[in-house]
């Protein structure tokens, strides 16, 4: 397969934006995580005293089967995918390979039939999926997301108090600066940051049905829910003890939910910041033998963040679809969830390749100072609100109305504005504050909010 011939864009068009997850989810990356797995509850069967029939690994043992995942490599999967190919099942695949694999050691090869020992395929996979969920988390993702929160909060602070006409329901009204609306985005996202981080991701090895009924079978008189819950907890796991035969993944649908809400933030800030360029109040940095049209040379478009947009839709619709459906499963155990589990990489792939083009969008990015100036300048009916709000403190009846008559879908020039000023019956010091008055010093508390975020 090549980019060329790739079915998914992920593995074809952007799949130098997306390397990074390929050690957490590409079909490789799966078998190695269920290796590990099957290694580690070997590994921890023969540390347990109570298991007489399997005796402790010497150091130099435990170090070998250690190697086995660490120097996993293709060539080993696609022999694991060779036998998958007459077994038909996955997860035994991977415990026939590491029959044949181990069978020279000769520490090991009187301990093989403890290789995936009382477990369902469940038992392997939930905690394989958690710990790539996880992973990914940690190793990829949220410093994804931090880098992008990062560049906003830089450009937040730059520009704090570089005065923006505001445009509710798409009008003039009141001003804000470009700072302070990068520092909305910045605190909405590191709340929706919060809420990824803060979920828990939960494991379970615990049988066919969630009882033990295998366990207890070959050990009756062992504490076996105790020893499973040091287990997964050993994994950086959460144990759930009460399942089915599957892990009910509602933590995984808490996570995706999670990042389809951060997802949401950052469509929002997709759509403003195109909004800013059309205005032109952003231009973008050329690159030498870009074209932005194929016949029309002028074209300078803000496909990054286009980008951006199209792939948060890609990514929310297959993140809510495994959110809705991961938890659901018919009685003790059905099949659909494997299946839906494996687009688990393409949703968080989408999710990443929206994070790369909005950062490649921002880092293009240059303020148009005498465009937002120029747009405040031709904007004055804006300050009808402070008049307005100066007037009421001062006891002048019917203040909202007269600036009603004098600015409601008029517009109004600083001139006429300065002269309806001058005939008001309020102080000589508020009339002469609000005669000093401008659009672009007409933001309140922006900046102070833009710089401390």
């Amino acid at each position: 397969m090549t980019q060329l011939n790739a079915l998914s864009p992920l593995d074809g068009r952007y799949s130098k934006s997306v390397d990074a997850l390929r050690s957490h989810f590409s079909e490789a990356a799966l078998i190695r995580y269920r290796l590990r797995i099957e290694l580690e509850w070997l590994k921890a069967l023969a540390a347990e005293p109570a298991i007489g029939e399997l005796k402790p690994f010497s150091a130099k043992t435990v170090a070998a089967l250690d190697r086995l995942v660490e120097r996993f490599s293709e060539k080993d999967a696609a022999h694991i995918k060779n036998i998958e190919a007459e077994t038909n099942h996955d997860v035994k695949a991977i415990e026939y390979w590491m029959k044949g694999k181990l069978a020279g050691n000769r520490e090991v090869e009187r301990s093989l039939e403890f290789i995936h020992f009382a477990c369902t395929s469940e038992d392997i996979n939930n905690l394989s999926y958690a710990l790539m969920i996880a992973g990914s988390r940690e190793a990829v993702m949220l410093p994804k997301l931090d880098e992008l929160i990062a560049v906003m909060r830089e450009l937040a602070h730059r520009h704090a108090g570089l005065a923006m006409l505001s445009r509710t329901h798409g009008q003039p009204a009141s001003p804000t600066t470009i700072g302070k609306e990068m520092a909305n985005f910045v605190h909405r996202l590191r709340r929706a940051r919060t809420r990824i981080a803060g979920v828990s991701v939960q494991g379970k090895i615990n049988g066919a049905v969630g009882n033990y009924n295998a366990h207890l079978a070959a050990y009756p008189g062992f504490a076996w829910e105790a020893f499973c819950r040091r287990f997964v907890e050993g994994l950086g796991l959460e144990f759930n003890p009460y399942t089915t035969q599957i892990e009910p993944h509602d933590a995984f649908a808490e996570l995706f939910d999670a990042w389809a809400r951060a997802n949401t933030v950052l469509l929002d800030f997709d759509r403003d910041v195109w909004g800013y360029i059309s205005l032109g109040y952003f231009k973008q940095r050329l690159k030498a033998g870009e074209v932005g049209s194929s016949t029309m040379p002028h074209k300078v478009n803000p496909i990054d963040f286009e980008n951006s947009e199209g792939n948060i839709g890609v990514a929310n619709a297959l993140l809510r679809h495994l959110a809705d459906k991961l938890p659901v499963s018919r009685w003790q155990r059905d099949l659909s969830d494997s299946t839906a589990l494996r687009n688990t990489g393409n949703a968080l792939g989408h999710t990443l390749l929206a994070y790369v083009s909005c950062l490649r969008g921002l880092g293009k990015l240059e303020a148009n100072p005498a465009r937002f100036a120029e747009d405040l300048d031709a904007n004055w009916e804006v300050l009808a609100e402070p008049v307005q709000q100066v007037m009421r403190r001062y006891g002048v009846p019917d203040a909202y109305e007269k600036l009603k008559e004098l600015t409601r879908g008029k517009g109004i020039v600083a001139k006429r504005l300065a002269a309806f000023i001058r005939t008001l019956p309020i102080p000589a010091d508020a009339k002469k504050q609000l005669l000093a008055l401008t659009p672009a010093g007409y933001t309140g508390l922006a900046a102070e909010l833009a710089r401390r975020i």
